[in-house]
């Protein structure tokens, strides 16, 4: 029997991250502890309740949600609201969520969690800003050694920045929240838009989800359409990439993805390369591996994976 691996997912919602949440809600082979939202795409307010929304879209309502940091460690926040609209989910109407939120604060729960389950049984997966992962890690770094590993969507090496020339959103609005993460010492997996941008929401793609015919297939279908606007008007190319999906399917099947294991730090000094992530590539420096870097996505098979997945919902 396969492995079923314990995950929690960290979120800023965000429609590529409720691609990704509804990717790994369809997936038997994670089991999904919490969902931990954060300020970043849109305010917490929002990602917390749109992490909820997603859960009741995929008929999990018994997901528990938290909600964490409301801001950024140190810097204040950036949104990111001409990406995603006003509510972080523009596209398609989804209903107020009914489920409950959970009492207590997601930094908590992280490391509650962590120091009752078995050393080494759970992955954190981080689709937005790092700061409830840094904060809890900060509170407790007796956590670090239990963490199995992280697999986070952010950064960029090839590809440079996507909110500036030289940074990634997510490492962006919380760059000393990445460098606590990043020199940590635990195992990190790092989905860069190196990565995510081979992977383009094509007019084809997007109508594979509609033809699913499922409320979450054409919901799905309606986020992408919207979402893939503001990267089809940058970047000229049919469709945009779907950035946080990666992280899940990382997980699902690692053999979509290759890359090296590399050295990244996180550029936190200098405003004209804030949160640059610093990736050293041709092995340049002696400084310490310190990520699973991944550079190369089979796109086909990836999309092929999602459009089966959230068919079953």
């Amino acid at each position: 029997m396969p492995e079923i691996r314990k995950i929690i997912i960290d979120t800023d919602p965000g429609q590529d991250d409720a691609v990704a949440i509804l990717l790994a809600l369809a997936s038997p082979e994670l089991d999904v502890l919490a969902i931990t939202a954060v300020a970043g795409n849109v305010p917490l307010s929002l990602t917390e309740k749109n992490a909820r929304k997603i859960c009741e879209l995929a008929g999990k309502p018994n997901t528990k949600v938290f909600a964490g940091a409301i801001r950024p460690m140190v810097r204040t926040l950036v949104t990111a609201e001409n990406v995603h609209g006003k509510t972080g989910l523009d596209g398609p109407d989804l209903a107020e969520p009914t489920m409950p939120l959970q009492d207590g604060h997601a930094v908590d729960y992280i490391v509650e969690t962590l120091m009752r389950e078995e050393a080494g049984s759970v992955t954190l997966c981080a689709l937005g800003p790092l700061t409830n992962i840094a904060m809890a890690l900060v509170r407790e770094p007796r956590i670090a050694p239990r963490i199995r590993e992280i697999v986070l969507m952010g950064g960029g090496f090839f590809e440079g920045g996507n909110v500036t020339p030289a940074a990634e959103f997510n490492i962006y609005v919380d760059p000393h929240a990445a460098e606590v993460v990043l020199k940590s010492g635990i195992p990190v997996v790092m989905v860069p838009l190196d990565c995510t941008h081979q992977a383009l929401t094509t007019a084809a793609r997007v109508a594979a989800f509609r033809a699913l015919g499922t409320r979450p297939g054409i919901a799905v279908a309606e986020m992408l359409e919207f979402f893939e606007r503001f990267d089809e008007s940058k970047y000229g190319t049919d469709g945009g990439p779907l950035h946080d999906p990666c992280v899940i399917a990382y997980l699902l099947d690692p053999t979509l993805f290759s890359g090296r294991h590399i050295n990244v730090t996180v550029e936190t000094a200098s405003e004209l390369t804030m949160g640059m992530t610093v990736a050293d590539w041709w092995g340049v420096t002696a400084r310490e591996k310190n990520v699973q870097y991944l550079r190369d996505v089979n796109h086909e098979a990836f999309f092929g994976l999602l459009v089966e997945r959230i068919g079953r919902l």
